[in-house]
């Protein structure tokens, strides 16, 4: 074949074959993971590949396997270090696997994500991973009759679709207020976005609200300000409005790390002292919360973990996907880590 006929048209594995001396049979072998083509016939395949460019149809494949090597898997945001550390995680175990992700965003809407399950499932993904964030009811019948296995992160739902991975925030928020409680803040106050009753954030405000009823504390003093998810400088420009609401407040818990580091660079232009003036925690352990000075006291999370988990139940589940498998609950931990933006615990 010339080299402008290779620049004109694609290569097939007919081409490979008759280039390589052999039958289509023997490319299509030597192509596989476990080839079992010998290898100075496998090694001279494969530079006849390399040489031609040649790039296998999987789709073609497909058609009689039925599996098309890839596993969806959508996340809320792409601009979010955990969501990345967690898929990178995710890629690479599921690259041991000989299986790549097809990745899709949701933007924390649910009537995009709706669209996106759509579009992922009629190219027929071996599996489908995502954050949960509450799912519409379209959505929920799509996944639930999809017939691979769904694995839902970040959370432990009430009513999950099949397999799950995660914590409860719910839980983590409560922790968290429970220790700002020990740590003598009794005016807390809780910051989160608007218009996020689906989200995981209002998960959180719910555990606010169970720890500081159950220590017999006012739960009033909450503040919704900006889409999900929310960023430093909705922090920073939502501490005016919920100081003048709740002047009171002794310390303010956010939604996640980055509202707690605006509100925390508005204190210090206030000249407010934290934690003495004003006690700030955060969810998620995120870089800039480690960094800030003083650190912001959190939530701590291993989004690497989730990833990791998630690629290694999906391996298990396609490596026998004739076998009965139980819903996994796979549980990882979230928990509040004091830093120097709370006062030190009463003993």
């Amino acid at each position: 074949m010339s080299a402008q006929d290779k620049t004109t048209k694609a290569v097939t594995m007919r081409d490979v074959a008759r280039e390589a001396g052999v039958s289509r049979m023997t490319v299509s072998r030597a192509l596989k993971k476990d080839s079992p083509v010998s290898k100075e016939t496998r090694d001279r395949i494969l530079k006849v590949v390399r040489e031609m460019n040649y790039v296998p149809d999987q789709l073609a494949g497909s058609l009689t396997t039925r599996k098309t090597g890839f596993v969806a898997v959508l996340v809320p945001s792409l601009n979010n270090l955990h969501f990345a550390e967690t898929v990178q995680a995710l890629t690479e175990e599921l690259e041991s696997h000989g299986l790549q992700i097809l990745l899709g965003h949701t933007d924390y809407l649910a009537e995009r994500e709706e669209q996106i399950v759509e579009t992922m499932l009629r190219r027929r993904p071996e599996a489908i991973v995502l954050s949960y964030d509450g799912h519409s009811e379209r959505t929920r019948v799509l996944l639930e009759e999809a017939g691979i296995p769904v694995i839902e992160l970040w959370e432990r739902p009430d009513v999950p679709i099949g397999h799950t991975i995660g914590f409860s925030n719910r839980a983590a928020a409560a922790d968290m207020t429970r220790t700002l409680i020990a740590s003598g803040y009794r005016n807390i106050a809780f910051l989160s976005e608007a218009a996020d009753d689906w989200t995981r954030g209002s998960e959180r405000r719910a555990g606010f609200r169970d720890a500081m009823r159950e220590a017999g504390l006012s739960d009033h003093r909450m503040l919704r300000a900006g889409r999900p998810p929310m960023s430093i400088e909705d922090g920073a420009a939502a501490l005016p409005d919920l100081l003048a609401r709740f002047p009171d407040t002794d310390c303010i818990f956010c939604v996640s790390d980055a509202p707690a580091f605006g509100v925390l660079a508005a204190l210090k232009v206030r000249g407010l002292d934290v934690p003495e003036a004003m006690g700030v925690a955060g969810f998620g352990n995120f870089e800039v919360s480690r960094f800030s000075s003083p650190p912001i006291t959190t939530v701590v999370v291993d989004p690497k973990r989730i990833g990791l988990e998630a690629g290694r139940l999906i391996g298990r589940l396609l490596d026998r996907p004739d076998a009965p498998h139980s819903p996994q609950r796979i549980d990882v931990s979230a928990t509040p880590e004091v830093r120097d933006s709370i006062k030190s615990l009463k003993k």
